[in-house]
């Protein structure tokens, strides 16, 4: 296990200092906030950085929306690409949001936790927040569903991160109507609904409008 900090009252701080409520504040405040988005086709199907940039407008906040995306991708191959790291270095933004595929498996676990590591590191010296969206399994996984849930959440957690919890509202909305309609024709990549729901728990999430 990792030894973060040695002192209780410096880890205190420290949390405090990353979940910053004032940083959102000032972010909403500004005339344009700068969000990064780094994932794969999940992220890039539908436009989903688009789609947030909307609903962002519908609540009076302007946003500037940069993304990194590559089929099949994990965190750990934007890392090895070198891309990302020089992107955030560069052009100084208020929320980096990661994803990659559902890892819900140990396999995948580990990478959510290790490559954010590496990207809490790099956003805190840059002044960027770090947010994880939480995505879903497909439809022939849903057994995993917890397990994603949990994967992401513990990572966001681990990482001092925002946690843009879109895979909890999937498994709600199923849960409740029966329906399957965030899910796109290849019941894996999001239907138009399901990224704009997506977009949706994620600018909530970013600024707090709920």
């Amino acid at each position: 296990m990792r030894l973060y900090f040695n002192i209780l009252t410096l880890t205190f701080l420290m949390s405090h200092m990353w979940a910053n409520p004032m940083f959102v504040q000032e972010c909403e405040l500004d005339s344009t906030c700068k969000i990064l988005f780094i994932g794969n086709s999940l992220t890039y199907v539908n436009d989903l950085p688009g789609l947030v940039s909307q609903y962002a407008m519908k609540k009076g906040i302007k946003v500037h929306t940069r993304m990194i995306a590559q089929p099949n991708y994990a965190l750990i191959d934007h890392l090895n690409d070198g891309k990302i790291q020089r992107e955030i270095k560069k052009n100084h933004y208020d929320f980096v949001i990661v994803q990659q595929g559902p890892s819900s498996q140990e396999e995948g676990r580990q990478m959510l936790f290790d490559a954010g590591y590496q990207l809490s590191a790099l956003c805190h010296e840059h002044h960027a927040q770090l947010a994880y969206f939480m995505v879903w399994p497909s439809r022939s996984f849903q057994q995993s569903f917890d397990g994603v849930i949990q994967n992401y959440r513990d990572a966001a957690q681990d990482n001092q991160a925002i946690l843009c919890p879109v895979g909890e509202q999937w498994k709600k909305h199923i849960a409740l109507t029966g329906l399957w309609d965030y899910y796109g024709p290849d019941d894996f990549h999001p239907s138009l609904l399901g990224s704009q729901v997506a977009a949706e728990v994620i600018v909530d999430a970013l600024f707090k409008t709920e």
